[in-house]
């Protein structure tokens, strides 16, 4: 995606709860330049427009606010809150998190108040562009359709991260919104976006072409997948679990034409899919661009910034660490098969307590590769840099031994100022895997076991390519920097194909989901898949209550059946939505 962001003018950015002021600063990325409202409606003021909307993907473009609450990674929220991860650091930094780990949702969370006013920022540039296009006759009809292609697939992917966010939220789309009236966007929060977003999407796939020349900007087959997306979002009630049957019927022949394309197909290695090396490869649908080209590092990766080890070269901040839970998953039996109700009866052997030059004896049971993809663990080569230990991270005591691995950068993709914790590392959002471990679920709930249990062992089959193990290093005795790397395992890795058919429903869809956390772990999907799932109080709790004779300061939280699937709206957002001497917008019942 093109990092050259264009500087907003008067009237950009308001939505509900959002006003945005004439600034004479702008939203810079590299040439910077500034736009003048007649320059706007241009063809090149509508490209500049465009790729403004696409700014707030990375959460980058919100008035300087910290863009991890922003971010698509959404690792706060669906890491944080999930089974997968503790916020990390140590106990005094970003307590606001805490909350959001514990399941303490407040309206007044500075956290989920960005989050609110970066989606809603960034729905409102989409409009912005479909308006301004309109006073622009030059600009041809085939590039006319795809800018409104392009702009419907922005708007219908910032509703669908606002709804998974909250219970209920307005839709605003080009006729709501209006720059000479204020108040044309309080409107309320009373009515069913799922067939706007969905439209939205429909649209896109109509509008898009089937390949893009330029990376980062959306095809018509990554429109049909978040589709495709939104109705597996429907496919359950969120509190009783229910399957939702036509939801999942009209997700399947999407999922199905996106394969039946044979443009995409599983990357060769797990890893592939977190590597610099091997970006916008066969298996991404939909990737953000990241790009370290400038000294500021605005185009960088700076959603999941202080989300680095505390050891050189990052040095900051020790943020979302991953569970002993999450580690204890990727266990598997004798057969190679996760231990899908048992693998927490037990811890994966870890360095807690121990300095990183104390003897310690590894784990020798057996373990699914993709662990060490995911997981910094101790005696583990992490990436291209040094051995894990407790050196990495910041409070062991308080947060445990283990440190976040996928997004972090090879030494390849560091900034030009040389700060690691500013990377190229894209993050794919949309994945070939995702598809395919999506038509599995729909199939379990269609009674189609045996096609279901053959995509899930696509999955796993990649996953035990040992072209993709972590190989074992040996520590050497000049630094920590001093290492060899064999050409053997770092661990046991077994991992099966699940050969024998299914015995019920009940089990294949329990190894379905499964398979969903071992390849998607710390991507920031957990919490919202148990949302939609309809599981998440029963899997929270049993979580939480092993979890917190680990880490201590998880004693009394309780995850509450009904309204902890979702956020509270922000205090703030409410109170600026006052129309007439009455809130337009209405708090979630559950958090009033």
């Amino acid at each position: 995606m093109n990092k050259t962001f264009l500087k907003y003018v008067c009237g950009v950015g308001f939505a509900i709860g959002i006003v945005t002021a004439c600034k004479d600063e702008f939203l810079t990325r590299d040439p910077q330049g500034q736009y003048s409202p007649t320059a706007l409606k241009t063809p090149s003021g509508v490209e500049g427009l465009l790729v403004g909307a696409y700014a707030m993907i990375d959460g980058n473009g919100l008035d300087g606010q910290d863009s991890w609450n922003n971010d698509i990674q959404s690792w706060v929220f669906g890491g944080l809150a999930s089974d997968d991860s503790y916020k990390g650091t140590d106990a005094g930094d970003q307590p606001e998190q805490s909350f959001i780990e514990k399941w303490d949702f407040q309206p007044t969370n500075n956290h989920i108040k960005n989050k609110w006013r970066g989606l809603y920022k960034g729905i409102a540039r989409t409009n912005d562009v479909i308006n301004t296009l309109a006073e622009v006759p030059e600009v041809a009809d085939t590039r006319r359709a795809q800018i409104i292609a392009e702009a419907r697939f922005l708007r219908g992917l910032y509703h669908f991260e606002a709804k998974k966010m909250w219970k209920t939220i307005p839709y605003i789309d080009e006729n709501t919104y209006k720059l000479d009236d204020l108040e044309s966007t309080k409107i309320p929060n009373d009515k069913d976006v799922w067939p706007m977003i969905e439209a939205d999407l429909k649209a896109a796939s109509e509008g898009l072409p089937e390949t893009q020349s330029q990376a980062g900007r959306p095809t018509k087959w990554a429109a049909l997948a978040f589709l495709a997306k939104a109705y597996m979002y429907q496919g359950w009630n969120v509190t009783t679990g229910a399957v939702n049957l036509p939801a999942l019927q009209k997700a399947k022949p999407i999922l199905e034409q996106i394969i039946a394309t044979g443009r995409y197909t599983l990357a060769p290695k797990f890893e592939d899919n977190f590597l610099i090396a091997t970006r916008n490869n066969a298996e991404s649908i939909f990737e953000i661009q990241y790009s370290v080209s400038s000294a500021s590092g605005d185009a960088a990766d700076q959603g999941v910034g202080l989300a680095h080890p505390y050891i050189d070269p990052w040095g900051c901040c020790g943020f979302y660490q991953p569970s002993q839970n999450l580690v204890n998953a990727f266990k598997t039996d004798a057969t190679g098969h996760p231990l899908l109700d048992t693998f927490n009866d037990s811890d994966v052997k870890n360095d807690q307590g121990l300095k990183y030059s104390d003897p310690f004896e590894p784990y020798t049971g057996t373990l699914d590769p993709r662990l060490d993809q995911t997981v910094g663990r101790r005696g583990i080569l992490f990436k291209d840099f040094k051995i894990h230990g407790s050196d990495f991270i910041r409070d062991q005591t308080y947060a445990g031994p283990y440190s976040p691995k996928k997004h972090i950068s090879e030494k390849a993709g560091f900034g030009i100022n040389g700060w690691g914790n500013l990377s190229s590392n894209n993050y794919r959002i949309m994945r070939y895997g995702m598809i395919l471990l999506w038509l599995a679920e729909v199939e379990v709930e269609l009674g189609n076991l045996e096609n279901a249990r053959k995509l899930v062992n696509q999955i796993r089959t990649r996953a035990a390519n040992p072209a993709g193990f972590v190989k074992k290093a040996v520590q050497g005795t000049k630094s920590r920097d001093d290492y060899t790397v064999l050409n053997e395992p770092a661990a046991n890795y077994l991992i099966k194909t699940y050969d024998a058919a299914w015995a019920d429903a009940a089990t294949a869809r329990k190894a379905v989901r499964f398979e969903e956390r071992l390849e998607f772990a710390m991507e920031g999907h957990r919490f919202f898949d148990l949302q939609r799932w309809g599981i998440a109080a029963e899997t929270l709790n049993k979580y939480v209550a092993v979890e917190q004779t680990k880490r201590v300061y998880k004693k009394g939280a309780v995850f509450t059946k009904g309204k902890n699937e979702y956020f509270p709206i922000p205090q703030e957002a409410i109170d600026r939505s006052y129309k007439a001497g009455a809130a337009t917008l209405t708090q979630d019942p559950a958090y009033k």
